[in-house]
């Protein structure tokens, strides 16, 4: 079966016309879908229409400060990842971004590698895979977490009959590890399964 990757929505919101469209091209050839605003006083509006996954915010703003967006935003939607952006990082605007659940807080100018890292471990935490083996990292993470679930496991019995510690089953369960043939063999054996099982149903 062929694995879909998601498409994931990035929000900028940036006052800085030249960032936004720096930005918006970087992200869009690496394969998201992108929307940029100027104006700040747009983006509530904006997350409560647009099913957006991550916003990258900047920090600095006439009209309305990044801090006071996020505020709003978390207003709107908890869950949805928020990385700030700024050129002027202190102390102070740190905590408060950090204390409305922004995911980072990244200083401009950005170095491009470092943002790419980032957004990949932003996805990931959110389990928004984005090449076709992170997706099959989750899907088998996913069955697995599925199966152990319906025969009453605890990750301790799993690491007991598995022999493998609980925090590598944990990350694999969250596809935060690539999991070796010989662990997954040890887990199908543990769960009564075929190898093959643990590749998800169709």
């Amino acid at each position: 079966m062929p694995i879909e990757l998601p498409s994931v929505r990035i929000l900028i919101v940036d006052d800085d016309r030249q960032i936004c469209e720096y930005m918006q091209t970087l992200l869009e050839r690496d394969g998201f879908t992108v929307r940029a605003l100027t104006d700040p006083t747009l983006a509530e509006d904006e997350v409560r229409q647009g099913d957006y996954h991550v916003i990258i915010l900047d920090l600095m703003m006439p009209k309305l400060d990044g801090i006071e967006v996020l505020r709003r935003i978390r207003n709107i939607d908890k869950d949805i990842a928020v990385v700030i952006f700024t050129a002027h990082p202190n102390l102070d605007s740190a905590i408060a971004s950090m204390k409305l659940d922004a995911v980072d807080y990244l200083k401009k100018p950005f170095n491009v590698d470092e943002f790419r890292e980032v957004l990949a471990r932003v996805m990931r935490k959110k389990g928004l895979a984005r090449t076709p083996e992170e997706q099959l990292h989750k899907i088998i993470g996913d069955t697995i977490r599925t199966l152990r679930k319906e025969k009453e496991l605890t990750l301790k019995q799993m690491s007991r009959r598995t022999g493998l510690s609980i925090s590598l089953l944990s990350q694999i369960e969250r596809a935060e590890s690539s999991p070796s043939i010989s662990s997954l063999y040890k887990i199908a054996v543990a769960l009564d399964s075929r190898i093959q099982d643990l590749f998800g149903r169709e």
